[in-house]
């Protein structure tokens, strides 16, 4: 089971040591600027299942999209999977307030 984070509780768990940020949107939604240090993996994209079995089940996820709908089932794909520690950005990139950065 993950677990869904405000805020705050996102940008402090983004920060530990073991934590790996994904965000699972459209190139063209990441195109609008991404949070500092994510890893892409578009769960739209059909290499989406195939590049979660290449993530290391040790380290913590930490996932959002553009509203939490789909990163709540990249979220759902990565416990099935086997990861024990995922948490999802419960209002998405919509409801962040931290950094974003522009891809290029």
């Amino acid at each position: 089971m993950f677990k869904n984070l405000n805020n705050e509780e996102f940008q402090l768990g983004m920060q530990a040591p073991d934590a790996v940020i994904i965000d699972v949107r459209t190139n063209g939604e990441v195109s609008e600027g991404i949070i500092p240090g994510a890893k892409h993996i578009d769960i739209m994209g059909g290499n989406f299942i195939s590049e979660l079995q290449t993530l290391d089940p040790s380290k913590s996820y930490y996932v959002y999209c553009r509203s939490g709908n789909r990163s709540s089932a990249a979220c759902a794909a990565l416990v099935q999977a086997g990861f024990n520690r995922v948490f999802n950005l419960a209002r998405g990139i919509m409801g962040w307030t931290g950094a974003i950065v522009q891809t290029n």
